[in-house]
């Protein structure tokens, strides 16, 4: 396959947890036949710059060699994975957010590093990791630390659109790993807990098992070959989903959600399960309209 439905886009900026995320998408370009494309943004500063046109091109050649020789590194750790992967270098004179969002746009997903240097310093913290989540057209793939390349894909199963997107890209990748899938459900939060009523947990935990079987029977009956353990817990979302993931080799999550996972990835969750999340962590926002 080629083109822009094949390729997977990935933020490069020098750091070594740009580096993993580098890594991580050679190896998924590699099980989808997909094609590498290595990004590099850079946004010239308005101030602080004598208004002489030499100096402003110096900076903007020196920007560009620095962005090369990142971009050259970061296409070295993709040809450790295979020189089979074809790989496209792209230098982007824009902020990073707005580049890597138009990306996503003809992109299979997009990747990036959880710290980063550069124009994607902070990526994943206040404005920018908000529009990236909101704004993004593709999948965001989020890598922390080293990239594994064993252990079961875990994914977050709340009964919404992006949950169920979420779902079928759990059970994709998991197939593509030769896998298991981990299907979390978490049922309380803390509306429950303050109910001074007391409350059935006996009848809601097999309520919510029930549901969890609804959600998934179809993708069990398309990937037959993929296990399955159903995981439905009293518990809050992202606690359910980090002690889930403890030994994953991916999680996976909708950027909108109904019930236990409502604003799963707004404010204070989102930085959680994102700065927290001890493998590689996929977020799918719903589709655009059309």
């Amino acid at each position: 396959m080629s083109g822009p439905a094949a390729r997977v886009v990935v933020g490069v900026d020098g750091s070594e947890s740009a580096l993993n995320a580098v890594l991580w998408a050679a190896r998924e370009c590699l099980r989808q036949d997909g094609v590498l494309r290595l990004v590099f943004a850079f946004h010239l500063p308005d101030w602080g710059l004598p208004e002489l046109d030499g100096t402003v091109a110096e900076v903007r050649a020196s920007l560009r060699r620095h962005a090369a020789d990142c971009l050259a590194e970061a296409a070295e750790v993709a040809r450790t994975v295979s020189a089979e992967v074809p790989v496209e270098q792209r230098v982007r004179e824009q902020g990073a957010a707005a580049a890597l969002i138009e990306e996503s746009g003809r992109a299979r997903l997009l990747v990036v590093g959880s710290r980063g240097l550069g124009g994607f310093a902070g990526l994943l913290l206040g404005s920018t990791a908000l529009a990236l989540s909101t704004h993004a057209r593709s999948p965001v793939v989020v890598v922390r630390g080293c990239v594994p390349e064993h252990g079961r894909v875990v994914v977050g199963a709340d009964g919404s659109l992006p949950g169920e997107q979420a779902i079928g890209f759990a059970f994709a990748a998991a197939a593509r790993r030769g896998a298991p899938v981990v299907a979390v459900l978490a049922w309380a939060d803390a509306v429950l807990d303050q109910d001074p009523m007391p409350a059935d947990w006996t009848g809601l935990a097999e309520e919510h098992h029930a549901l969890l079987g609804q959600r998934l029977a179809d993708w069990t009956e398309r990937y037959p070959e993929v296990r399955v353990q159903r995981l439905v817990v009293r518990d809050r979302p992202v606690r359910a989903l980090l002690r889930a993931a403890a030994d994953a080799q991916l999680l996976v999550v909708g950027a909108r959600g109904l019930g236990g996972f409502a604003g799963l990835l707004l404010g204070s969750t989102s930085r959680s399960l994102l700065l927290h999340a001890p493998c590689p962590t996929v977020v799918l926002r719903p589709a655009e309209p059309g």
